[in-house]
């Protein structure tokens, strides 16, 4: 069975380069597709507060018997939580329902930059890294200027989480994290009912290959060194979705589906939105 490639985040914890996103599934489907995920081979496992799916989530890595320290988890917590006390209460709750005594990357889920938390956020996950129950500092829909605030503060994030998809490409977020040693964590890779996955260049580079248009995508993000999280709880698309690491797209190819960008493809403004 093989494994995602990982890429070596500035903690020094190794990220796997595709896993398996959990959002919309509720705690029994949730457990149920864990477990089939990794008994496929995924490693890396993505939740959150406001997905109201934790205890299945934890439920599913209980069934897959495979050993806490070979699996990446990661969850995110919501705006009540932004400061360095509430912090640490919203990874006990998630800890508690995940059956876990560490994450291995928490995440701020949205900024909110209106609150004005942003920053005390992240510190609050410095503050539990510092302690071991934290393996890396995440953030979520942070822009580059949301970014520069807690870097300023001297924490510069291990990951940043955003929208991002051949649609969606983000290139000037992509090039502030590349900057700074960020890694680019890409949430809906496959753009989730934009049509995506039906233009014409995404399937004639599936033909060409013999890929599915679902992995013609996917290996675009993990080509670039991005991580990617797709959501499935179908057995088959399961494993074509982990199946994009033994062929190369070739630079023309990836061109073409920057052609893709469209100025039309809504991204969600982390400035007016957040939970």
């Amino acid at each position: 069975m093989a494994l995602a490639p990982t890429v070596q985040l500035r903690s020094g914890a190794r990220l796997p380069l595709l896993g398996l996103g959990t959002w919309p599934l509720k705690d029994d489907e949730a457990a149920t597709t864990v477990e089939r995920a990794i008994s496929a081979g995924y490693r890396l496992i993505d939740t959150a507060e406001n997905y109201r799916n934790e205890k299945g989530v934890g439920e599913g890595v209980r069934r897959s018997g495979v050993p806490r320290e070979e699996l990446f988890i990661t969850t995110k917590f919501n705006r009540e939580h932004h400061s360095v006390d509430g912090v640490r209460r919203a990874f006990e709750t998630s800890a508690d329902l995940l059956g876990v005594d560490y994450v291995d990357l928490l995440l701020v889920h949205w900024p909110n930059p209106g609150q004005g938390r942003h920053v005390e956020a992240v510190q609050g996950i410095a503050a539990l890294m510092d302690e071991g129950l934290v393996r890396a500092i995440g953030t979520s829909n942070y822009k580059p200027s949301h970014l520069q605030d807690v870097i300023d503060a001297g924490i510069v994030p291990d990951v940043n989480q955003i929208q991002l998809d051949p649609q969606r490409p983000r290139i000037v977020d992509r090039a502030f994290h590349d900057e700074h040693g960020i890694v680019t964590e890409s949430w809906s890779p496959l753009g989730q009912g934009s049509g995506l996955l039906d233009e014409p260049a995404v399937r004639a580079i599936a033909e060409a290959h013999g890929m599915t248009p679902a992995q013609v995508v996917l290996r675009w993000h993990v080509q670039q060194g991005l991580v990617a999280i797709p959501k499935s709880s179908h057995p088959e698309r399961l494993a074509q979705n982990l199946d994009v690491f033994d062929i190369e797209l070739s630079g023309e190819e990836v061109a073409s589906l920057y052609l893709l960008e469209s100025q039309e493809a809504e991204i969600v403004d982390s400035d007016e939105f957040g939970h």
